[in-house]
């Protein structure tokens, strides 16, 4: 099969995909042609599939995409302005868990929504480890406190500033601020030499966690956890995470334990306008 079609019937020249395609591997040779692929188009097409997405007329077809496999875009459910600023706004990190398992389902929803964030030339490096028993999770917990231990011991300076006396002090007094009581803790983690590991992982947790509401839970980034797993080699073993891997980020999953009835303000944005 060719690396993409175009049915000539529905085709009207438009050029849009041509325009739209970010690596521009499709061409137009001329106008009363059809849009092809360019000789590089398989060494540099990202499989974004926006080129299948854009085309107004469903013309397009790549070898593993068609208009059939791509849901339409339904109208009617977009979101207001009113309505998109009360969903950004109202997002709470969430650090009251009810005691409550979170269904498989559910886990796995989020991770397929937070696969569909932006990733540098679509490379989509993530890998998912999802710590679903909550023993497990707080067992992982005091592992982190061993660490907080240590960096207390040897770099007490170091430890004040990033609050790890507090914390330690809060667990010896049974109270867990690592997974604060999270029945789940959801790892993203890959190539430790890849150099978008980092922003990329971010945007797909923060799709992550913009989703949870949606399915009743409530999430909250755990930084103590994941900059442990990159800075414990016996956190790293534990979590089974390939030694070429390194954390990126971690977020707690459960059911919110309250629920919020107002929007904080924030900060006005510090802007330099050129």
């Amino acid at each position: 099969m060719s690396l993409f079609t175009i049915d000539p019937e529905k085709c009207n020249r438009d050029e849009i995909c041509v325009k739209a395609c970010p690596a521009k591997v499709i061409r137009m040779i001329s106008p009363d042609g059809m849009p092809e692929a360019s000789p590089d188009f398989e060494e540099y097409c990202l499989t974004c599939g926006h080129c299948v997405a854009v085309c107004p007329t469903e013309a397009l077809s790549l070898n593993w995409l068609t208009p059939g496999n791509c849901p339409p875009l339904h109208k009617e459910i977009s979101l207001t302005r009113e309505q998109a600023e009360q969903f950004l706004r109202s997002r709470r990190s969430i650090r009251n868990f009810k005691d409550k398992p979170v269904e498989r389902e559910k886990l796995e929803k989020l991770l397929e929504m937070a696969c569909f964030a932006p990733s540098a030339k679509n490379n989509q490096p993530w890998h998912w480890t999802v710590v679903e028993d909550p023993i497990e999770v707080r067992r992982l917990a005091g592992m982190v406190i061993e660490w907080m231990r240590t960096i207390i011991e040897q770099h007490p300076k170091q430890a004040e500033q990033r609050g790890f006396v507090r914390v330690v002090s809060a667990w010896d007094a049974g109270e867990e601020r690592i997974c604060r009581g999270a029945p789940h803790i959801v790892v993203v983690h890959g190539d430790k030499h890849y150099g978008f590991g980092s922003e990329d992982s971010a945007l797909a947790l923060s799709y992550l966690e913009l989703f949870a509401p949606a399915l009743g839970l409530g999430s909250c980034w755990g930084g103590y956890f994941y900059s442990a797993v990159n800075a414990y080699p016996p956190l790293l073993e534990a979590l089974c995470l390939p030694a070429d891997h390194r954390a990126f980020g971690a977020v707690m999953v459960g059911y919110a334990k309250f629920r919020y009835q107002r929007l904080p303000l924030r900060n006005k944005p510090r802007v330099s306008w050129k």
